[in-house]
């Protein structure tokens, strides 16, 4: 009697230790095996997705080695009452757990939003953010167009260009338009800084209006070291009631930045941006600067200059002058080696 218990007692153990073994393995393996292959990918989950779209769009994108145990253990996890929205990564090494649990509670990576310089209006702007968020174009630029939105920034429709700082930003890629423009807006007030602002109120300037003169300089030259000796040639001009006579915002005018030659013609052309009609500077910027170049103009150089052309040497430097006899003389030498090189 007591042999036949013990063998009853050790066929028990050995049923139970094969059941714990096969629980522990279909646990293993449903939940913490690796369950990724290939590549690194992302998966992106829109808004108000269901349940059969998330496991659709990882059927199809092939990077799960088993999509049956990545089923099972979400419906265990019941991931179909919780998704939420956004960019996941998807890598080697990651099982069905972590994957569906990020999904869950939102483990989004974020995307690095490059905004760069010289973007020369906001449709280009919505098209570059449109990449790299959910919202479309369309819905961005909406927003980019709302004056009460822009008003409530310190801006109105021709200066609120000036808010957008060239940088490579971190953000979500479920970030809403509006939510973007008001982290955009802290890293522009974080920008301008006291000893920003203190600079531009010595050179007589509001923050908008550096930037202001800013885009104008970039588009006069990519030179760094010449920036600065630009933006004091605007400043003299701007302290002696000048006109800025500035050529890049007759190409604005134009929407051309490639024309090679103004004519007398452009000259005449009645808009507020036309620096040869109009003293001071245009009512908003004709590009969006980069933050070098707007430090170009916070820390100009002092000089006596009120002139400047390209020069002859053709290499996109250019010449400055006191007076327009300077000035001519450099005109004419330039026209020489432009005649030269034709």
């Amino acid at each position: 009697m007591n042999v036949n218990f013990k063998k009853i007692h050790k066929i028990i153990l050995v049923v139970l230790l094969t059941v714990s073994f096969i629980l522990a393995s279909g646990i293993y393996f449903t939940f913490f095996r690796p369950n990724v292959k290939g590549e690194m990918t992302y998966l992106y989950v829109p808004h108000n997705s269901e349940y059969k779209q998330v496991i659709d769009s990882l059927e199809k994108s092939g990077c799960i080695k088993s999509i049956m145990s990545f089923k099972i253990a979400a419906k265990i996890e019941h991931l179909d009452k919780k998704i939420s929205p956004g960019r996941y990564k998807i890598e080697k090494g990651m099982n069905n757990l972590y994957i569906i649990r990020a999904i869950a509670n939102g483990w989004q990576t974020p995307v690095r939003l490059t905004i760069s310089g010289n973007i020369r209006n906001l449709e280009k702007l919505a098209s570059i953010i449109s990449k790299k968020i959910e919202s479309d174009s369309s819905e961005i630029i909406s927003v980019l167009r709302d004056t009460c939105l822009i008003d409530s920034l310190g801006f109105d429709p021709t200066t609120f260009p000036t808010m957008f700082l060239p940088d490579t930003y971190e953000v979500f890629w479920t970030v809403s338009p509006k939510e973007l423009l008001f982290k955009l807006k802290r890293e522009y007030d974080k920008f301008w800084n006291e000893e920003r602002v203190a600079k531009a109120s010595k050179i007589g300037l509001t923050p908008v209006e550096v930037s202001i003169l800013a885009s104008i300089v970039s588009e006069e030259s990519n030179i760094k070291d010449e920036q600065p000796v630009i933006a004091g040639v605007y400043l003299n001009r701007l302290k002696r009631g000048m006109k800025l006579q500035a050529d890049p915002t007759i190409k604005f005018i134009l929407n051309d930045p490639s024309i090679k030659r103004i004519l007398n013609k452009h000259l005449t052309i009645d808009s507020p941006y036309n620096t040869y009609i109009h003293k001071g500077l245009p009512p908003g910027p004709i590009v969006i600067p980069q933050k070098s170049t707007i430090d170009a103009v916070l820390n100009y150089k002092q000089h006596d200059y009120f002139y400047f052309c390209a020069a002859p040497t053709l290499n996109g430097s250019h010449n400055f002058a006191r007076n327009i006899t300077e000035h001519n003389k450099n005109a004419r030498a330039y026209q020489r080696a432009i005649s030269r090189k034709n």
